[in-house]
């Protein structure tokens, strides 16, 4: 909706690189919504009496909702008379998705029983297929939209917010997590009402600050209490460093391919469908790497793969839209995303306390969404710096993996350690 969609609306009605790349900016919402995840594992939403959705699949509902009225919103919208209303509502629609992902990798991460790196790895292969198959599969459907007679990309928009409204049907249909949330909030309300907060407990201002206390501060508190200040701040800035080269390829992806003359159907049925399956084929088997050898192993290969896989891509800008290239580098792309999305959604599930899933997650994904989306936000006005050197871009876009694989290094008897947990 945000992404692709929007990117090749916006290409086709001529914006440049730069403004392309500016749109990136709503992505923000990815990046901080650890500032109100702590609301999720608290708060319920109005819609959650409705069959008794619970905590996590009233919150992912809730979402799809807000995010089927944006996009009915959007069909109505011009890009030469509503350009800024355009990127309103994109904004919009990256704060009600960035919230119900917060909700979705919660539910994964309390659905799944306790039991080490084999449980997460598992689980972590069905979150990257299932991801991929929205991303990949249904992705493709405004592009082949997009080929046919008197189809608008603004009518594509009504479409996918029918299709929101449809996925919004298992949601109704899955089975909440029974977690126990009272005794990890109590003995957070005792510690606080013990070395902080002072007066008469029974007083409304005491009750209001330790909520706020217990709700907004205590799950990063636990967080760095149980790894330790150093561990936990080694991680996070793994977490920001890792996936950086691909952020900005993903970010200009759609841009470079009908540059080089590749069609919107071109673009749904390979960089798409065939991405879909590509990605659902290694997640299952980035999984299985990961039970058998461990996260660690699964991060450097997968960080390694990617890095040399960005390549490719700079060999399309050599040869134009040579089909069999790049039906051999979606390939190669696919797979080095799959298996460095599982390796890393199984790493960061393991960092979390069940009491605080939706918090703690959102806190370490969200530095990774950052430099997928706000930094990567300035790869337009890289390739336009370059005046347009795709060759050259793709191959900084490889080097930029290079920091975090040596952080990766640094932090390995760490990782491992927690494996074994």
């Amino acid at each position: 909706m945000i992404g692709s969609a929007l990117t090749a609306w916006l290409k086709e009605e001529d914006l440049t690189r730069s403004a392309i790349g500016l749109f990136g900016v709503i992505f923000g919402a990815y990046s901080v919504n650890f500032l109100w995840s702590p609301l999720l594992d608290r708060y319920r939403t109005p819609l959650m009496g409705i069959k008794r959705l619970g905590l996590r699949r009233g919150w992912v509902y809730s979402m799809q909702l807000a995010i089927a009225l944006c996009c009915l919103i959007m069909s109505t919208f011009n890009v030469q008379q509503d350009l800024f209303f355009i990127a309103l509502f994109g904004l919009f629609i990256a704060i009600f998705s960035a919230t119900q992902d917060i909700a979705i990798d919660a539910f994964r991460i309390d659905s799944i029983p306790s039991g080490g790196r084999e449980t997460m790895s598992a689980a972590s292969a069905a979150a990257t297929a299932g991801w991929w198959t929205g991303y990949g599969g249904l992705g493709a459907i405004p592009f082949f939209i997009a080929d046919l007679p008197n189809w608008q990309w603004s009518d594509i928009y009504l479409i996918l917010g029918g299709i929101m409204l449809l996925l919004g049907i298992p949601v109704l249909l899955a089975k909440e997590p029974n977690i126990d949330r009272d005794s990890a909030v109590q003995s957070a309300s005792r510690y606080y009402n013990a070395h902080f907060i002072t007066g008469n407990k029974h007083s409304i201002k005491h009750q209001i600050s330790n909520w706020l206390m217990v709700t907004l501060f205590e799950p990063f508190r636990e967080f760095f209490s149980r790894n330790g200040t150093k561990f936990a701040l080694s991680v996070l800035l793994f977490i920001f460093l890792f996936k950086m080269g691909e952020a900005f390829l993903g970010r200009m992806s759609i841009v470079f391919y009908k540059e080089v003359g590749f069609s919107n159907t071109d673009i749904g049925t390979y960089s798409k469908l065939f991405n879909w399956w590509v990605t659902i084929l290694f997640a299952g088997i980035g999984g299985l790497v990961n039970i058998r050898y461990g996260i660690y192993r699964g991060l450097m290969i997968s960080g390694i793969a990617m890095a040399s896989s960005n390549l490719m891509f700079a060999a399309i800008a050599m040869t134009g839209p040579n089909i069999p290239l790049f039906i051999a580098t979606i390939f190669v792309d696919g797979f080095t995303t799959a298996w460095s999305s599982v390796a890393m959604v199984a790493f960061i599930s393991l960092m979390c306390n069940k009491a605080f899933s939706a918090t703690q997650y959102a806190l370490m994904a969200s530095l990774g969404v950052l430099g997928r989306t706000v930094l990567a936000s300035a790869s337009g006005f890289i390739v336009d710096g370059m005046d347009g050197n795709w060759v050259l871009f793709f191959i900084i876009t490889s080097v930029m993996v290079t920091p975090g694989l040596v952080f990766l290094w640094r932090i390995k008897h760490h990782v491992e350690a927690l494996e074994q947990r």
